[in-house]
């Protein structure tokens, strides 16, 4: 029979990749998270991970595992839900998403969410893309607001992915210049005329989208600054440090001394959605999704 823990402490060491950096995570030692993987090879007849000195990969075994110990955890969550509710007589509703979505789109959602469903109890936690879907797979959260640029939407392919991807819309990315800039006049900008100018980015993750669509215009953008926060950005941007790529809805508040110009048509965008686990829904979730495709038609 396959230990819940060891799925467990394989799905750890799958999101760190390394021993050391699992053990860490789940407060074991490295030798402990080592024996746990040993003996679920044993039971299986079969590597589940393959050693380096780079640190550990997924063996193909190891990859159905993973999906397996996710299936897991999220039918026990689905589990002590259905107990919670018993208990208290209360509707549980956990959802992750990313700031800005989350401060553009979330306060009148829940305020439609609490007027149709008065007892559900709410519980928000930030973060990116790249943390929340996971957390959706694993039950931990019933629905995730987050985004995706270029490319294919953020859930894994094939029948294993367990996710839906309900898109809400599409948010372009201005150009943000200081006020006095020569080119804060224009009504629109190729990004082709902003070879020259040095950049400031709002969010780690707009440096390769950058980076792609700078190289199709042909050059390399010069990043002078990197910040994890939108406001922060224009601020420095307002200070005369360089211009920026910045989402349309992360354009508020307002920041004095900038000026924003669209980029045109093709206009590089994210795309917004909510991912839920297929199967795993209740009226309390299905309301707080169309309330959110609401505010983001309105918004749009």
């Amino acid at each position: 029979m396959i230990d819940v823990q060891r799925l467990r402490i394989l799905r750890a060491v799958a999101e760190h990749g390394s021993f050391n950096r699992a053990a860490t995570s789940l407060r074991l030692t490295p030798s402990a998270v080592s024996q746990h993987i040993a003996v679920l090879e044993r039971s299986l007849g079969t590597e589940v991970v393959s050693r380096s000195t780079r640190g550990v990969t997924l063996t193909p075994a190891g990859r159905i595992m993973v999906d397996a110990a996710e299936s897991v955890a999220a039918e026990l969550a689905h589990a002590r839900e259905q107990v919670d509710r018993l208990e208290t007589g209360r509707t549980q509703l956990t959802l992750a998403t990313f700031n800005t979505g989350g401060r553009l789109l979330l306060p009148g959602a829940l305020a439609r969410l609490a007027a149709a469903h008065p007892g559900a109890v709410v519980h928000v936690r930030e973060a990116e893309p790249e943390d929340s879907l996971p957390l959706v797979r694993q039950g931990a959260v019933d629905l995730a607001l987050a985004y995706h640029f270029d490319g294919p939407l953020p859930t894994r392919a094939g029948p294993r992915s367990r996710l839906t991807w309900q898109p809400l819309m599409d948010d372009p990315l201005h150009v943000v210049l200081p006020r006095r800039h020569p080119l804060s006049a224009r009504p629109a900008l190729d990004i082709a005329e902003l070879a020259a100018e040095p950049w400031v980015l709002g969010c780690l993750k707009t440096a390769d989208f950058l980076r792609r669509h700078a190289e199709r215009a042909g050059f390399q953008p010069d990043i002078r600054s990197t910040t994890t926060d939108y406001f922060f950005a224009r601020s420095l941007v307002a200070a005369g440090l360089g211009i920026s790529l910045i989402p349309s809805i992360a354009l508020t508040p307002r920041v004095p001394g900038v000026h924003t110009v669209p980029l045109r048509t093709p206009a590089p965008a994210r795309h917004l959605g909510v991912a839920t686990l297929r199967g795993r829904t209740h009226p309390q979730a299905e309301t707080l999704v169309e309330a959110l495709r609401d505010q983001a038609a309105a918004f749009a």
